[in-house]
């Protein structure tokens, strides 16, 4: 296979849609505010994702949405804001409802956050991709080359940015 010379790129300084339908990841470029810590998350999705806030003890975190309209078995793409130097782990998940406002996780990993932090997840057919995270101070751009033929986003790629000045996604 020769190389591939259809690779485009699109930019953004605040979170959003970086480009819509089914694409492979190249790239992801970032660069951090130097004032605090940042975060970079990479949803494949074509709209916004779903803002709710999160608790864990051990491995079971509850997500908490008012009016989520998820059922059990749903599959939710999720990103988890840290607290306290700990936080769920980024993933894909099937979900166990259990109530009309509320459902919850099994994560991998095991630890304690506090019931109100923050996080972002998609469903419908959308999941989570990679998230980055940069450290307070940095503002050297980080690029991060994708391996072998890229990550497939089947419709399209949405970048959550948190003290980040900028991300640049090539894809192909």
């Amino acid at each position: 296979m020769g190389m591939q010379t259809d690779v485009l790129a699109g930019h953004l300084d605040k979170s959003g849609v970086i480009v819509n339908g089914r694409v492979r990841v190249k790239q992801i470029t970032f660069q951090g505010t130097g004032a605090g810590a940042g975060v970079v998350e990479v949803f494949d999705t074509a709209t916004t994702p779903i803002a709710a806030t999160y608790g864990r003890t051990g491995n079971l975190i509850t997500v908490t949405k008012t009016a989520h309209g998820l059922q059990t078995g749903d599959r939710v793409g999720i990103a988890f804001s840290a607290a306290a130097g700990s936080s769920g782990t980024d993933g894909n998940y099937a979900i166990t409802r259990t109530g009309a406002d509320t459902f919850t996780i099994t994560d991998l990993n095991s630890g304690t956050v506090t019931p109100g932090t923050a996080c972002n997840y998609v469903n419908n057919g959308g999941r989570w991709l990679v998230s980055f995270n940069t450290a307070s101070g940095q503002t050297t751009p980080i690029g991060v080359l994708v391996p072998g033929e890229g990550i497939l986003a089947a419709l399209g790629v949405y970048v959550s940015l948190t003290n980040t000045t900028f991300v640049t996604i090539f894809y192909g």
